[in-house]
């Protein structure tokens, strides 16, 4: 194995491995717990997890996804989060390679990885995560230069901004709340970290995907068109696609209209 695969699977480890913190943080944070103390601890009968029993997805399958103490089954979502974070942690490596770029974005992508579980489940975002999201992606900028700090500052303000007007333009046709405070926040961040082109492409498809998800939920549920979807998890999936896609699916969609 050559140095450069090495590292890859180096790269792929580490991503594992905070995907660990990142359940941490998804679990504790809406709960207003330390992310750092007490140790981990099963969340049904608080017996402590050893470390070995807290290895990145090998403890899962060794436990078959049962506490090792109580036998009540481990959420699916942890080892999901650990999964989805060693892959993306080596497709930024594919990219990057060892730079500071590679370690920002991983923060970056993290950070919405998280928002989206925490969203997910209870239906809020922090703003300790989509405010710090915001500075440092502004931040960042002046260390990565893939865009301008203007672009960045724009990004901020539009995304925010633009999503709060529609918010308000929603509540005042409806007189229902269609979306919180957290979405614009998250918004805003992506603004800081991609810039204000990437926004319409983000908006398009989270709605597009948020709005199939809502209809295939209500339409399985069965609970009439006031369910409550949250948005955050379809802003990051947006978000994630024009990272990694949005050149090849701008290119391939101005070849259609040609």
């Amino acid at each position: 194995m050559n140095s450069h695969a090495l590292l890859g699977v180096y790269a792929f480890l580490f991503g594992l491995a905070l995907g660990s913190f990142m359940n941490v943080c998804i679990y504790r944070l809406p709960r207003r717990k330390s992310i750092v103390y007490p140790p981990s601890a099963c969340p049904y009968c608080g017996e402590r997890i050893r470390f070995y029993h807290n290895i990145p997805l090998i403890s899962y399958l060794i436990l078959l996804g049962r506490c090792k103490h109580c036998g009540r089954p481990i959420p699916w979502h942890y080892p999901a989060v650990e999964a989805l974070a060693g892959w993306l942690s080596l497709a930024l490596f594919i990219r990057y390679g060892v730079s500071y770029q590679y370690v920002l974005f991983l923060f970056f992508i993290a950070t919405l990885v998280t928002i989206s579980f925490i969203d997910l489940f209870h239906q809020i975002i922090p703003d300790v995560l989509s405010l710090s999201g915001i500075a440092v992606g502004w931040g960042a900028v002046f260390v990565t230069r893939h865009i301008s700090w203007t672009d960045s500052l724009i990004g901020i303000v539009a995304g925010g901004g633009g999503l709060l007007l529609i918010a308000w333009a929603y509540k005042g046709l409806t007189g229902r709340e269609g979306m919180g405070g957290g979405d614009v926040k998250l918004l805003a961040m992506i603004g800081a970290w991609l810039g204000w082109r990437s926004l319409p492409f983000v908006v398009l498809i989270s709605s597009m995907t948020g709005a199939l998800a809502g209809l295939i939920f209500i339409l399985a549920a069965g609970k009439g068109y006031r369910v409550k979807i949250p948005f955050g998890p379809f802003l990051s999936l947006g978000t994630l696609i024009f990272f990694f896609f949005g050149p090849q699916l701008t290119r391939w969609y101005f070849h259609l209209l040609n």
